[in-house]
């Protein structure tokens, strides 16, 4: 049985969405994936595409690049919701210039209100080079914190690390 909330971290690449797929997917029951990132070039639809496949048709998506309220007030009781990700969701934010206190209470109120489970996938941006431009460093100390307060409220927290996952909070089910 998940958690309520639980928060999946990794670096680019590391295999994060992977295990969250497998830890939704062993759940049992319906599996709501939660897309937030957008295909503004051909190599990101074509990234798109391949994780679209690799789920296959028993998953119900819903697009929310920004906006995740209601795709997280449409979630059923008897699904498991996979966020995915956090970090494109931050992404999209900044870009957008939007007020992010704002936009991480509306997340965190929606969180608390969705009547399923929930896994977020999010990056671990924290072991990397501090950047050299203002709007990297900033996103570097906004991705930072957003994990912090996912990671404060999830009953597990897991980094996945080439393929293999490390529980740091909580326990697998």
């Amino acid at each position: 049985m998940l958690p309520r909330l639980s928060l999946v971290l990794g670096g680019a690449a590391s295999g994060k969405s992977v295990f969250a797929e497998g830890l939704v997917a062993a759940a049992g029951g319906a599996r709501l994936y939660l897309a937030t990132a957008e295909a503004h070039d051909a190599e990101m639809r074509a990234k798109l595409d391949r994780h679209r496949a690799r789920r296959g048709p028993a998953w119900r998506t819903l697009e929310a690049p920004r906006d995740l309220a209601p795709a997280l007030g449409a979630a059923r009781a008897d699904e498991v919701v996979l966020l995915d990700c956090a970090t494109m969701w931050l992404s999209n934010h900044l870009l957008a210039d939007s007020d992010m206190v704002e936009a991480e209470a509306a997340l965190f109120d929606a969180l608390d209100a969705c009547a399923a489970p929930v896994v977020v996938v999010s990056n671990e941006v924290g072991l990397s080079v501090v950047p050299d431009n203002a709007l990297a460093r900033r996103f570097q100390n906004a991705q930072g914190a957003l994990n912090q307060q996912l990671a404060a409220r999830a009953g597990l927290v897991v980094n996945v690390i080439a393929g293999l996952p490390q529980v740091l909070k909580g326990h697998l089910p």
